[in-house]
C-alpha cells in the first residue's frame, strides 16, 4: 500500500473562523482518510489574518501561497471572515489549482449549519486542487457541493487557469453573506462584553424603578410614547457605542468600498442587536421585580388609581429604556479596544495580527 504523505495547511482568520478550523481539522483528516485511504494526510492548523481588510480574492489567494511555500505544503485551504466579491457576486469557495490554494468565505455559507457546510465545501475543494490524480471516489463529495451551490443559487465559474469559483446570486448572496458577518460577531456578547456601561445601566434601571416621579410619568405615557422612547434608547446607545468607539469604517480605495460597506452595516446590525439584547433582558429583569420593589399599595398612592398589570408593565418598560440609555453612558466610560471586541473580533484581531507579520 502507498504511504504517499499530502500536507494541508488549514489557515483561519481570528475570531470565529478559528473556532471552526480548530473542530474542522480532526473532521477533514477524517474525510480525507475514508475516500483516500492509500495516502498518509497530514492537516496543519494555523491562524493567520493573511492580509489587511478590505481585501480581495486574489490578494488573499497570494498570502495563502507564500506561507505554502513557507511552510512546505502542498496543498493549503483558508477560512475567511472576509466578503470576497466577484463581478458584483458574493464568493462563497475558491480553487486554483495551479497555485495550490482553495479559499472558503465562511459568511457567505449562512449562518446555519455552518461546520457542515465548511467540511463539505472544504472536502470538495481539496479535490478539486488535487486534479484528476485524485481517486474518483472524492467526486461524489464535488458534486454534492455543486448540488448545494445550485440549491442556494450559486454558480460555478471555471477560469481560464482551471480554478473553480462558487458564487451566489446578487441580492440573496450579499443577503446571506451579511447575515453570516452578523453571526460571525456574536452580537449576543454584547452586553456581556461591555461591563461598565451593564453596570450603569443596572444602576440606572433600580434608580428608575424605586422613583415616584418615574411611577407617575409611566402611568401618564400612552403604549405609542413608551415605544418611541425605548426606540430612542437603543438608537441613543447605537450612535454612542459606533460613534464613540470608532467602529464606523472609510476607505480612501475604490475598490474597497464595497467591503467596507459590508462591514459597517455588519457593524451596524451587530450593536443594533447587542442593544436589543440588552434591553430585553434588562425589560425581563424589571418585570421581575417591579412588583416586589414597588408594592401594589405603594405603586396606587403614587399614581393615583389602582394598581394594574398594565401599570407594572408600563412602569418595567420605561425603567427599561432608561437603564438602556444609563448603559450609553457607562460605555462612553469604555475604552476603544474594548467597545471594539465586544463588537467583532475579526477586524480587531486581524488587524494586530498582519502588523506583528
Amino acid at each position: 500500500m502507498s504511504t504517499d504523505e499530502v500536507g494541508i495547511g488549514l489557515i483561519s482568520a481570528p475570531g470565529s473562523a478559528t473556532e471552526i478550523a480548530s473542530i474542522l481539522a480532526d473532521d477533514l483528516h477524517a474525510e480525507l482518510s475514508l475516500h483516500l485511504p492509500a495516502v498518509q494526510w497530514r492537516v496543519s492548523n494555523v491562524v493567520d489574518a493573511l492580509v489587511y481588510p478590505p481585501s480581495d480574492d486574489a490578494a488573499l489567494v497570494a498570502a495563502a501561497r507564500n506561507r505554502l511555500l513557507k511552510e512546505g505544503w502542498d496543498l493549503v485551504v483558508c477560512l475567511t471572515d472576509l466578503p470576497l466579491k466577484a463581478h458584483r457576486r458574493p464568493v462563497v469557495a475558491h480553487a486554483s489549482p495551479l497555485h495550490g490554494v482553495a479559499v472558503v468565505c465562511l459568511p457567505a455559507l449562512g449562518a446555519i449549519g455552518l461546520r457542515r457546510r465548511t467540511r463539505d465545501a472544504v472536502v470538495g475543494l481539496v479535490r478539486t486542487l488535487l486534479g484528476d490524480t485524485a481517486d474518483h471516489a472524492l467526486s461524489g463529495r464535488v458534486a454534492g457541493l455543486g448540488r448545494r451551490a445550485s440549491e442556494l443559487g450559486r454558480s460555478q465559474q471555471p477560469e481560464r487557469d482551471g480554478s473553480v469559483m462558487f458564487t451566489a446570486r446578487v441580492l440573496s448572496g450579499n443577503l446571506r453573506l451579511l447575515i453570516g458577518m452578523i453571526r460571525a460577531n456574536q452580537p449576543w456578547r454584547l452586553a456581556i462584553g461591555l461591563s461598565r456601561a451593564l453596570t450603569a445601566a443596572l444602576a440606572t434601571g433600580v434608580f428608575a424603578l424605586v422613583t415616584p416621579d418615574i411611577w407617575q410619568l409611566s402611568a401618564a405615557l400612552g403604549w405609542i410614547r413608551l415605544s418611541a422612547i425605548a426606540m430612542g434608547s437603543v438608537a441613543g446607545i447605537t450612535v454612542a457605542l459606533i460613534a464613540g468607539a470608532g467602529l464606523w469604517e472609510h476607505t480612501s480605495h475604490p475598490a474597497g468600498r464595497k467591503q467596507v460597506t459590508l462591514f459597517n452595516l455588519a457593524t451596524t446590525a451587530t450593536v443594533v442587536l447587542g442593544v436589543l439584547f440588552l434591553y430585553a433582558a434588562l425589560l425581563l429583569l424589571a418585570l421581575v421585580t417591579s412588583p416586589v420593589l414597588v408594592p401594589a399599595q405603594l405603586l396606587e398612592e403614587g399614581i393615583g388609581h389602582a394598581v394594574r398589570v398594565g401599570d407594572y408593565m408600563k412602569l418595567a418598560w420605561l425603567t427599561s429604556s432608561l437603564a438602556t440609555l444609563g448603559g450609553a453612558l457607562g460605555a462612553g466610560l469604555e475604552s476603544d479596544d474594548v467597545v471594539r471586541a465586544a463588537a467583532y473580533t475579526y477586524r480587531q484581531e486581524s488587524r494586530q495580527s498582519v502588523r506583528k507579520g
